[in-house]
């Protein structure tokens, strides 16, 4: 700020120059901008009257030196930011010239490579036989390693297998020991996830990660090496011996469980050697391999219900960076012993892909996550903490895998099944899970003959994407849940009385979706489901209940590959602590062909796909035959049920009959959503990819043109098809409803089906009525007779609401009459213009 000094500083004001402020001035106003950064004009005046050292400055220049405060304060934050950014781009930078440089090598060899091939391939006669040649080239690149000298459990044994485990993972992380490819839809940037490769070629399964993250690597090293807290799918580390080395570092000797994802298969473990060091550069290296007899080091003996499967050199390592924060690169290569599983699941424990997304992306999400939660260490909805939800996702994630795996050793034993298999019934009465869910039932105190049962199934599903099936199970709750049954299961967390499902019938009036939190990259999602207006018994019909779900969603993104999508839900008492009893229940969903899939543009399976003719039909032609013409996925489901014990049979009896029904719904839906109802050209054998839905597309442009004066969309053709796919394609919300009594939607584009957060296929449980508020109905009630009289209507903006119960504005509406060809009103048809979600 220019100032002049002066004798009088309200003079010279009056001569329009500035002052210059005394330190005292200076520090009542800072005072006031901490408290108010913007003061309003009665503020200043009685600032200036409580402060007597501010008496000789008018509220004018008080205003200007707030303004230029202000100023002041968003340059700095503004330069802040960009120092931030800076840095991070030098150190991504730094990060892909030295990937160029491993590509590089890499380039150089298989050059090396392929021309040592050429020259033995020219020198050797068809009778004779290279042997040198097939041990560099057609051996892969594991065998290029000499095998591993005899090894023993001494000290000095472990430590010679730990320096060989840090070299071999070293030429992984930053070498060319693995043929590294880049993972299909990452691209590396700033704002990514960080550079993923799969492993080419190699035995097992490999992939790796570089990134950066904003914690310094003592701590980068903490969390990854507590795996359970961020690997969903591992059940325990048990550290079983602690061995120093001289060079400062720690030799680990552990033992891993990792839980099934479907009851198709065994549960992993493994025996493993884990080596913490830090290099000279001052860099910090954490790298394990699995132990084996071959190296006679120290043994492990089978255990029951697992499968002993290989962790091949692997690890992470954590380089310090300039100005604050790690660079990382993490290595998993593993081999799941696949021989061991249905030849149908083989692919899953044969993916790379599968492992980037389930393991090593999940490493380096989570310490992003961390990062942005200390930087941040603010409050997310409902005034919890981050970590604390964080802990809810991990609680249901790690129930939902309990339940799933069903393990002897938590308590879980085997019901006989009643004649069929396809349903596995499993009890535990442990006190250790009795006391963690802390039950009530009828009497309203804990009762001492309890327990819990799960049933749980698998299906397999065919042409189905698994993100498309979970997004309707999660919206359409109704279209597979059963409300007694929800209510039942609510019992354990209530305080007030319940009884078996079925003895008290009850109805849901709605459900809402309320966002709690999600994660960086938006792959997963905690949310709590309000079920409204539960009536459970004939009290309950003169105030309903809500009940709520605390629901864990993940994989919902179809565009990701190779990744599994989740939905995990326990019915959670209004009170939402951090310690509620939750038994989670869920479906899981695993694309089996991970590794033949490809990136493909959002589709919705709907109009979206029919519409395209021509060049651009016979794209999304190929694109269909690439990614669906044959997926396989195979989805699990489990449930759990409290109940008390001498109902035992019937509760299973009941949780039977529910999954089988459950599954029931889910194969019709699933039919209902595969492309394979999709024809040649991208018709659907839906109606409304019949002729009847390019006639209804017609008469609603014809029926504007008439009313309005003017076209619809803003060019047609001649033709049915075109006007259709014009009418799909149109940037606002178009929708028809029903003229009956209670309208119905029957039909909406693109943009009117994302508005309404719902599918063409549950379209026509959205009534008209739901998504107007009170001030809405009423407006819509005043102008229906003008719509059936003059044929359309202009409605002014207002809010309406989403089949999630999310409120929409919109600028403007029009709705307007539509005839068939007879001339008579077939239905009504509305359009949103501007809309959004608020």
């Amino acid at each position: 700020m220019m100032a002049m000094s002066c004798k009088d500083g309200k003079a010279a004001m009056d001569n329009g120059k500035y002052v210059r402020y005394t330190p005292e001035q200076v520090e009542a106003l800072e005072r006031l901008y901490y408290e108010c950064p913007k003061p309003s004009s009665i503020r200043r005046q009685q600032l200036i009257r409580e402060c007597p050292i501010l008496s000789n400055i008018e509220p004018r220049q008080i205003k200007v030196w707030f303004q230029n405060r202000r100023c002041r304060e968003k340059q700095r934050k503004e330069a802040s930011r960009l120092q931030a950014v800076n840095r991070k781009l030098t150190a991504m930078n730094k990060l892909l010239m030295e990937e160029n440089d491993r590509l590089q090598k890499q380039v150089s060899q298989l050059v090396y490579e392929n021309g040592y091939f050429r020259q033995n391939t020219h020198n050797t006669t068809p009778g004779t036989k290279d042997t040198s040649c097939e041990s560099v080239v057609t051996s892969g690149q594991h065998h290029l390693t000499p095998p591993h000298p005899p090894r023993d459990a001494s000290p000095a044994g472990l430590l010679s297998i730990a320096e060989e485990t840090l070299t071999e993972f070293l030429s992984k992380a930053t070498g060319t020991a693995v043929e590294w490819v880049q993972m299909p839809g990452m691209k590396p940037g700033p704002d990514s996830v960080g550079i993923v490769a799969i492993s080419h070629g190699c035995s097992g399964v490999a992939a790796r990660v570089c990134g950066l993250v904003g914690l310094e690597p003592t701590r980068v090293a903490e969390i990854l090496k507590d795996r359970p807290s961020w690997f969903r799918d591992c059940r325990a580390v048990d550290i079983l011996n602690v061995l120093p080395t001289a060079n400062g570092g720690t030799i680990e000797l552990l033992y891993m469980q990792l839980y099934a994802p479907t009851t198709l298969a065994s549960a992993r473990d493994f025996w493993l050697l884990r080596y913490t060091s830090t290099m000279e550069d001052g860099s910090l290296v954490v790298c394990e391999q699995s132990l084996s007899n071959t190296q006679n080091g120290p043994s492990m003996p089978p255990v029951q219900s697992f499968v002993r499967a290989e962790m091949l050199p692997s690890g992470y390592l954590i380089r310090p960076c300039e100005g604050g924060g790690s660079i990382i690169h993490i290595v998993d290569h593993i081999n799941l012993e696949a021989w061991s599983v249905p030849e149908v699941l083989r692919p899953l424990y044969e993916s790379s892909t599968m492992l980037a997304q389930k393991t090593t992306m999940a490493a380096l999400r989570q310490l992003r996550q961390i990062a942005q939660e200390v930087s941040q260490s603010n409050n997310t909805n409902w005034g919890r903490r981050p970590a604390s939800l964080r802990a809810l996702s991990q609680r249901l994630s790690r129930g939902f895998n309990e339940a799933l795996n069903g393990f002897g050793d938590d308590g879980w034993s085997v019901v006989g099944s009643d004649g069929m298999d396809d349903v596995t019934i499993l009890i535990n009465s442990s006190p250790e899970k009795l006391m963690s869910l802390n039950l009530t039932f009828a009497n309203g105190f804990p009762a001492i003959n309890h327990a819990v049962l799960c049933a749980k199934a698998s299906m397999l599903l065919q042409n189905v994407p698994p993100a498309i099936l979970l997004r309707f199970l999660r919206e359409h709750r109704s279209e597979w849940a059963d409300n007694n049954v929800d209510t039942y299961s609510a019992s354990a967390v209530k305080v007030g009385p319940y009884s078996l499902a079925g003895a008290r019938v009850g109805s849901f009036g709605g459900q809402v979706i309320l966002p709690l939190a999600q994660t960086i990259e938006h792959e997963e999602f905690l949310e709590v489901i309000k079920l409204e207006g539960v009536n459970n018994c004939p009290e309950d019909a003169i105030m309903p209940r809500d009940m709520f779900l605390l629901q864990l969603c993940s994989g919902m993104d179809e565009n990701t590959v190779g990744t599994c999508a989740e939905l995990i839900f326990a019915p959670i008492d209004a009170s939402f602590a951090d310690d509620a009893p939750l038994l989670p229940s869920g479906f899981r969903i695993i694309p089996l062909d991970s590794g033949k899939e490809a990136s493909s543009p959002n589709r919705t399976l709907d109009l979206a796909s029919a519409l395209d003719i021509g060049p651009s039909g016979n794209k999304t032609s190929n694109d269909h035959t690439v990614n669906n013409g044959n997926t396989r996925s195979v989805m699990t489901i489990a449930f759990e049920f409290a109940f008390e014990s001498h109902m035992q049979e019937n509760v299973a009896s009941m949780a039977r009959q529910y999954i089988r029904s459950i599954i029931a719904s889910v194969q019709r839906v699933a039919l209902a959503l595969s492309p394979s109802h999709l024809g040649s050209n991208g018709g659907l054998h839906h109606p409304l990819g019949t002729p009847e839905a390019n006639t209804l597309a017609q008469w609603i442009c014809q029926s504007y043109r008439c009313f309005l004066g003017v076209d619809l969309p803003k060019s047609i053709n001649d033709g049915n098809e075109s006007a259709l796919k014009t009418l799909w394609h149109h940037t606002d919300a178009i929708m028809c409803c029903s003229l009956k009594a209670s309208p119905i939607f029957t039909f909406a584009n693109q943009a009117g089906l994302d508005m309404l957060e719902t599918t063409l296929i549950a379209l026509q449980d959205i009534t008209l009525e739901k998504i107007f508020d009170d001030h809405g109905r009423k407006t819509l009630c005043s102008e229906f007779p003008r719509i059936m009289q003059q044929g359309f209507a202009c409605l002014q903006g207002g809010i309406c609401l989403s089949s999630m119960g999310r409120p929409i504005s919109y600028e403007r509406a029009v709705a307007w009459k539509v005839l068939n060809e007879e001339e008579t009103a077939h239905c009504i048809c509305f359009m949103f213009m501007n809309w959004s979600f608020v």
